[in-house]
């Protein structure tokens, strides 16, 4: 499938795989940022993406984020869905910095994957689910 990408600058790193380690994409910061702890920012990612209809995209932290720069995602989560593919419609990372930091412009800070929609549910009421209990929260039970 073939995906249209605006990048806002000319020396971003651009968007592939990542030596065929896995199917998630990094995104890269656009611009350098620095950040004083309990401070919070869009970070630009410098790309502007095409969805086809019928598809989103998940962004989250890479697994190393926090580790290297003390950075939560605000949101946890970012879902881009496919009416978000305009020219001026850049990716930013919603970021809190927990330490005094300075990101380098072209640095991971996280990753995204393009996602089918889910289809349409129809949710029924029932008084039982007719399933086994497995102790309350989780897999660790109560």
């Amino acid at each position: 499938m073939e995906i249209k990408v605006k990048y806002f600058t000319q020396d971003l790193e651009p968007l592939c795989y990542v030596d065929g380690k896995s199917d998630w994409i990094d995104l890269h910061t656009s611009e350098t940022v620095t950040l004083n702890a309990g401070e919070f920012r869009l970070i630009p990612l410098g790309v502007a993406i095409a969805l086809p209809e019928g598809y989103e995209a998940h962004i989250v932290p890479r697994s190393s984020t926090f580790k290297n720069y003390g950075l939560l995602q605000t949101n946890s989560m970012g879902v881009v869905d496919f009416t978000y593919r305009g020219d001026g419609d850049q990716w930013y990372f919603p970021a809190y910095a927990t330490r005094d930091i300075t990101i380098e412009k072209n640095a991971r800070i996280c990753q995204f994957r393009i996602v089918e929609n889910q289809p349409r549910l129809e949710f029924v009421a029932v008084e039982h689910l007719g399933s086994p209990d497995r102790g309350g929260f989780g897999s660790t039970g109560k």
